[in-house]
């Protein structure tokens, strides 16, 4: 629950109880991640990390693991002050959190831990553990009555994937709604905590020459793409039950395209800004059998050479059958049925094992008549503005002006900037500022309840069509970029991929 009128540090003030304390997540991401926090002077003095973990442990033994992460994954190297500072706030307590009579114990442990804290009472659990585990942690937290504290708050934060499909994702909803209500829910996609995505709304509301030309009267069509040369590696047995569209489609990419479409907020409130974003899945055309049969590409690798080297398909992966239909790529094109979209395709595409790792926006510019070119056999480059969220963080534009360097003549000329600022340090990862906003209370970075249920809607579709269609797999080399139908895809339109 959420209560008080309190500012600045106080409110902040808290105990974050990890629950997979000794995970991949919390060792890679969450701890690197407080420890930049402290360093940039982030998190409030009245802090405290309780880390549940199975393992047997001593809390020493636990610290020079999470040091040794710390000193492989952080962005800025150890100081040995800051680290001191850190270590002092962690606290790791072993807790099989499948018995639900240890709930009670880790309860009195956080409420002896306020009183050395002067955490007050406040509450962050971050559920840093495998999907099947959400309900089971609720649950102990409910009948620990943990949540609920006169005069604090509790907030719950869920890592994706919430759910695996419509059912199961309101199933869990419902639990989580027995215990913690919406505003308190913090469910989490850490590609919302990226610098590119955030600066989506900046770059536009904030940039007369941007938002005037943000509809179709100007844009030819918008592409999202979040392509990587990794395959699935470990994470076979994982992926079998995600896919593409659940990995990335339903979560990631949906996300990314309510920001880019969605109309200017009222204000800067959360609510304000989720609303606008959720008009954008309530206008995402019908989901028809045509529609899926003319806009939509699955495909999954096959063996191919990245980098110059060898790399097996996806059947020949851990933990992957043989005959796996599960698919590696998705392409698809869709419209957004309002004023401002009307008629303006977005064709989104993501995939493993492709020539390049990057994640991009591509708003392609309509072209202008054309009665200004030097000679007909000249061709006029489009005007391209290009959203680039990594590995490359910045803003690219393309415009076009005479050659110089001849008599006559049109060429394109690229503009790219980076949001790399030597003068305020490295940027700060997507942990970094989700934790931070989490602690807070601004909820704008993550996702409300009817914004999932509705991309659940949309993905159970594709999924469903997915699952009933006999595809012809592998369907693309690792190393290449996507199936040959993905490229059709847009070139039944007369478009293109762009690869800027």
């Amino acid at each position: 629950m959420e209560t008080g009128d309190r500012n600045g540090d106080d409110i902040m003030s808290a105990i974050l109880v990890i629950f997979g304390g000794t995970g991949d997540l919390t060792h890679r991401k969450l701890m690197p991640a407080l420890y930049n926090l402290v360093l940039d002077k982030l998190l409030p003095e009245n802090f405290a990390v309780v880390a549940v973990g199975r393992r047997d442990k001593t809390e020493d033994e636990y610290k020079k693991d999470i040091y040794d992460s710390v000193n492989k994954h952080s962005r800025n190297k150890i100081d040995a002050a800051i680290w001191h500072k850190l270590q002092n706030m962690i606290h790791y307590y072993q807790f099989d959190f499948t018995n639900m009579e240890g709930f009670q114990g880790l309860k009195e442990y956080l409420n002896q831990l306020d009183q050395t804290a002067g955490t007050e009472g406040n509450r962050v659990f971050y559920l840093a553990v495998a999907p099947e585990y959400f309900e089971t942690i609720v649950h102990g937290i409910q009948i620990s009555d943990m949540a609920n504290k006169e005069g604090a708050w509790s907030r719950l934060v869920i890592e994706k994937p919430f759910g695996k499909d419509l059912m199961t994702a309101r199933k869990l909803n419902n639990k989580i709604l027995e215990v913690f209500p919406e505003k308190s829910i913090y469910r989490i996609d850490h590609y919302l905590g990226k610098e590119m995505i955030q600066n989506i709304m900046v770059l536009r509301f904030c940039n007369s020459i941007f938002e005037s030309i943000w509809n179709n009267k100007f844009i030819d069509n918008v592409q999202i793409s979040l392509t990587e040369k990794l395959g699935v590696g470990t994470r076979g047995g994982y992926y079998e039950h995600s896919g593409a569209m659940r990995d990335m489609i339903q979560n990631h990419i949906i996300q990314i395209l309510t920001l880019v479409a969605m109309e200017p907020p009222t204000n800067l409130k959360t609510d304000s800004i989720r609303t606008e974003k959720q008009k954008v899945l309530e206008a995402i055309e019908e989901i028809t059998p045509e529609f899926l049969r003319d806009n939509v590409v699955f495909g999954q690798y096959g063996p191919g050479i990245i980098d110059g080297e060898p790399v097996p398909g996806y059947r020949q992966e851990l933990n992957v059958p043989r005959d796996s239909s599960t698919e590696t790529f998705v392409a698809l094109k869709l419209h957004i049925n309002n004023f401002r979209w009307a008629g303006i395709p977005f064709y989104i595409r993501t995939g493993k094992r492709l020539a390049k790792s990057s994640a991009e926006i591509v708003i392609q510019f309509k072209d202008l008549p054309n009665i200004l070119y030097f000679k007909d056999e000249e061709i006029q480059e489009p005007n391209l503005l290009v959203l680039r969220i990594q590995p490359n963080v910045g803003v690219f534009f393309q415009f076009n002006t005479k050659d110089f360097t001849s008599h006559h003549g049109i060429v394109p000329t690229k503009m790219d900037t980076s949001s790399f600022q030597p003068m305020q340090g490295n940027t700060p990862e997507a942990y970094e500022r989700l934790i931070y906003d989490i602690l807070r209370g601004d909820a704008t970075l993550f996702s409300r309840w009817d914004e999932v249920e509705a991309a659940w809607t949309v993905a159970d579709r594709l999924i469903a069509y997915r699952e009933q269609k006999k595809s012809s797999f592998p369907n693309y080399d690792a190393g290449s970029m996507g199936p040959v139908r993905s490229f059709e895809l847009l070139a039944k339109d007369g478009r293109k991929w762009w690869h800027v």
